[in-house]
């Protein structure tokens, strides 16, 4: 079967840079893969994709050795298996709220006797390989988001599942959660002591710790804290930033000249 590159950085102790695709399209997909990121997400929760979008992204994304990930709308059993057969090496689980939510994502997201997923990894085996079945279990890796007040509570419970191996902090709505102004970088107390305090516990019991970055240089801030997963913008963000840059280029060398559409 095909490695899981995230593993494989986990492994030597390094951290993962994870893009983000809120675009439905294959060919910015594409092009995003090949511009180096280690794993690219999917958003199936709050950008634009649905799943046939997501499944044509997948195979764009395979003409590179990025690794395909995608964040699932829901803790639901249907969706997630539904990516993982289209060839998710990883999938990020939004509300994980308690350790019955943590138990369910390691149970839909594994084959027995070690979960509940369901068998047909019909793209999946054109990506993973044959024997696909045989190693998905050890391969696949699920993420589950602490992004509330309840799942903060039950962060220790939440980190002694067996089999769950990754959180991901969604910054914004845990910001939203504890009362404070919903962002990526500059996170408010309380909030960025919960985020200190989310990373310490995953250490303690050996979990990934994953976040969403806003910038390079607080993911970079990020990283030199411990996390070992870090995603940065997304596609629609970046295509903004970029343009925005070029525009604005071009407006100072013009002064105050005004230029027609042709």
């Amino acid at each position: 079967m095909r490695s899981n590159r995230l593993r494989e950085i986990w492994a030597r102790g390094g951290a993962a840079v994870n893009g983000w695709l809120a675009i439905p399209n294959a060919f910015s997909a594409e092009t995003m893969a090949h511009q180096g990121w280690d794993s690219l997400t999917i958003d199936l929760q709050h950008g634009v994709n649905d799943y046939q979008a997501a499944v044509n992204m997948l195979t764009a994304i395979s003409t590179t050795q990025t690794v395909p990930l995608a964040r699932v709308p829901w803790l639901e059993p249907g969706i997630l298996m539904k990516m993982l057969d289209a060839g998710c090496y990883g999938v990020i689980c939004p509300m994980v709220n308690t350790a019955e939510d943590a138990e369910r994502l390691v149970a839909y997201t594994n084959y027995p006797p070690r979960g509940t997923r369901s068998f047909g990894p019909i793209r999946a085996f054109l990506y993973g390989g044959q024997d696909y079945p045989q190693h998905a279990n050890d391969t696949i890796v699920a993420f589950a988001m602490i992004e509330t007040r309840q799942g903060l509570d039950n962060l220790e419970d939440i980190l002694r599942v067996d089999g769950l191996e990754a959180i991901y902090i969604g910054p914004s709505d845990l910001s939203l959660a504890l009362g404070c102004q919903p962002t990526f970088d500059e996170v408010d107390s309380p909030a960025a002591e919960a985020i200190e305090y989310i990373l310490a516990k995953c250490r303690e019991h050996n979990v990934i710790a994953g976040i969403h970055n806003g910038t390079p240089e607080y993911a970079l801030k990020r990283i030199g804290m411990g996390f070992q997963f870090v995603t940065i913008a997304s596609d629609a963000r970046l295509m903004a930033a970029g343009a925005q840059q070029v525009l604005g280029k071009m407006r100072d060398g013009q002064g105050s000249k005004k230029s027609g559409g042709y």
